[in-house]
């Protein structure tokens, strides 16, 4: 992998809400980590001859990651994205969101939308409860797993 590739890689992962990102190809594996200040930092992990001589520079030249600590869990029932893709609070860009942070939620009431290859697919409720956060923003790319909102 040349080192262009290489520093597009970074800033990509620096710009983006990707915590960590890992390449491999025919001459080796890269493995690029955003730490929780915003830095990166690039370690190849197994790579061919001519590109270990420009490796080690990158590696060597970042300050060893940390591991984020683990934030505090928020009290509450968390509903938790079932699928990858990307979260709307409204059936449409001018609609009123669905539920509000103090909305009292049945089990089955449509919380959001995710758009999954352009699917939209509606997330319900699986508790009733009122809502007491909401913990991603509109138009932003969700994970599976990922904690949506919080009841309680």
């Amino acid at each position: 992998m040349d080192l262009r590739k290489l520093k597009t890689l970074i800033d990509l992962v620096s710009e983006s809400n990707v915590s960590e990102l890992e390449i491999t190809e025919a001459e080796g594996k890269v493995r690029i980590v955003k730490s929780v200040a915003g830095a990166v930092a690039a370690a190849p992990v197994a790579m061919a001859a001519p590109v270990v001589a420009a490796a080690p520079a990158i590696a060597a030249s970042s300050a060893p990651v940390a591991e984020p600590a683990a934030p505090a869990a928020p009290a509450g029932h968390a509903v938790k994205s079932p699928m990858v893709g990307t979260f709307y609070r409204a059936s449409s860009p001018g609609a009123a969101a669905f539920v509000q942070v103090g909305s009292q939620v049945k089990e089955g009431d449509t919380l959001c939308i995710i758009e999954a290859m352009k699917i939209l697919n509606e997330i319900d409720a699986d508790k009733s409860g009122t809502i007491t956060q909401v913990l991603c923003e509109n138009g932003q790319a969700v994970e599976y797993g990922q904690p949506l909102f919080i009841i309680e």
